[in-house]
């Protein structure tokens, strides 16, 4: 896969991407911040997993949409985003113009909502990511779009404003699939150790997206993600533990 980001010229990037070039994520289309240093976010963690964060802003938000051009979509099969590149800034703009290169092709398009997201945009997200194939969240960030008090609720309000195939994840309960045929819980995977909960999230959504775009079905490709979640939560940190779908696939027989 080929990421798109900003980071700064410091350390910081260094520690963000060595792993990730290991692992052969292509870079081509990473910019490089000669004034901003690299985004970051100081996480405290609990036992049991639980986590407080602080973020601080960096070049991430400064993603030139100069830079952007259609053509780096040739060879994708998906666009994975973060509605953290639609809060503001320079990286709004970049964003946008990257889901309107998909839609142009009917390119696949999972969009992966955040808790800071939510709070700093709001329903404005939603303007912006209307028509996108999927749209994944967890349950805080559902109620918190929505507005809804329960997640029948907020399903339902997402539903009357067009969006027709949701992932939420529910921590201990799973995770649920919203599409025009209904909803399913899909029950989580049982694991045990779990040290951090940092980017399980975002194992989820790669995991579903990686699994939907290989052939499974939703809910294949949920109950996989689900694995890949409860899994990530057995390393530290974001990159603590890297998964393959071929691995979720052998653990989940």
């Amino acid at each position: 896969g080929d990421l798109a980001g900003r980071v700064g010229q410091d350390p910081f990037a260094e520690l963000a991407l060595s792993r990730v070039r290991e692992v052969g994520v292509d870079l081509r289309y990473l910019q490089e911040d000669p004034e901003h240093t690299t985004s970051s976010v100081l996480i405290l963690v609990v036992p049991g997993g639980e986590r407080a964060m602080v973020s601080a802003e960096g070049a991430s938000r400064y993603l030139d949409p100069a830079l952007f051009k259609p053509r780096f979509l040739d060879q994708a099969d998906a666009v994975v985003l973060s509605a953290y590149a639609l809060v503001g800034g320079p990286s709004r703009s970049y964003a946008a113009e990257v889901l309107e290169a998909a839609r142009r092709r009917e390119m696949p398009v999972f969009a992966d909502l955040g808790t800071g997201a939510v709070r700093a945009a709001g329903r404005e997200l939603l303007r912006h990511l209307r028509g996108v194939d999927w749209l994944l969240m967890n349950q805080a960030e559902l109620l918190a779009l929505t507005g809804a008090s329960s997640l029948s609720g907020g399903i339902a309000r997402l539903r009357e404003e067009g969006f027709r195939h949701l992932a939420i994840k529910v921590g201990a309960m799973g995770s649920i699939l919203v599409t025009p045929e209904g909803e399913e819980l899909l029950e989580p995977y049982p694991v045990e150790d779990i040290v951090d909960s940092t980017g399980a999230g975002d194992a989820y959504t790669a995991a579903f997206a990686h699994a939907l775009l290989s052939g499974r079905s939703p809910l294949e490709a949920g109950r996989l993600a689900n694995l890949a979640g409860a899994l990530a939560a057995t390393g530290l940190g974001a990159q603590g533990r890297l998964l393959r779908l071929e691995d979720l696939e052998v653990k989940a027989r």
